[in-house]
Parts: structure tokens; sequence; C-alpha cells
């Protein structure tokens, strides 16, 4: 793998948004904050994936041209890395919105999104 490979630099910046997302959700206080953590978070961990399952010099597993045909599995990459990265964008937007309901219920009850005020919460 070069350097400055275009999957390397997937990588690269894909943990670099894993990490920022993780730093959001541990240190902020405010839930609006900690939600958008959790998105970066999760479009993190799609960057990685979808590097992981990139190959060069290959193809989709679309087999619409003749010469594709022959010698096939030499010819494609998986498709699982793009497809688990589809269904989890899904599950990761349909997360997010729960979580921002839940966070505008919250404030309507509290009338705040500090966490520090929200004493019944803990234990």
């Amino acid at each position: 793998m070069q350097l400055f490979s275009i999957e390397y630099i997937s990588l690269v910046v894909g943990f670099l948004i894993l990490l920022i997302g993780i730093w959001g959700i541990l240190t902020r206080k405010n839930i609006l904050k900690m939600v958008i953590g959790f998105s970066l978070f999760d479009t993190g961990t799609h960057i990685i994936i979808v590097a992981l399952g990139y190959v060069r010099n290959k193809t989709a597993p679309i087999l619409n041209q003749p010469d594709l045909q022959t010698d096939t599995a030499h010819k494609i990459v998986d498709p699982v890395p793009q497809a688990l990265v589809l269904t989890a964008i899904v599950i990761g937007l349909g997360v997010t919105a729960l979580m921002l309901v839940y966070a505008m219920k919250l404030h309507n009850e509290k009338k705040t999104l500090n966490i520090q005020n929200y004493k019944d919460l803990k234990w």
C-alpha cells in the first residue's frame, strides 16, 4: 500500500472523523453536540469500511460487458462492504432522527440541552 494512495488517505480520514466523533460524544455537555458527534462517528465508520473494501484496478460486480463475464472472480470487488455501508447509513439516519426527537422532548420539558441540568437521569 502506497502512502498517498486513495485507500490509505480514505482510511486515515475515516479514522480522524471517527476520533473527532468519539471526542464530541465524550466531552460535550450539549445533547445536540453529542448527536453531531455520533453522526461523525457513524460517518467515519462508513468511510473506513468502504476504504477497507476498495481494491485497486477492479470493477463493480455488474456484468454488463462481455469481457467481464470470463474470469469474473479476478476482475470484480466484493460488494458486501458497500452493501453493509448502505444499510448502516439507513440505520444511522434512523438512530440520529430518534436521538433528535428525544433531545427535542427533553428540551421541551427542561428548557435546556445541557446534560448537567438533567439530575433525574443520573443514578
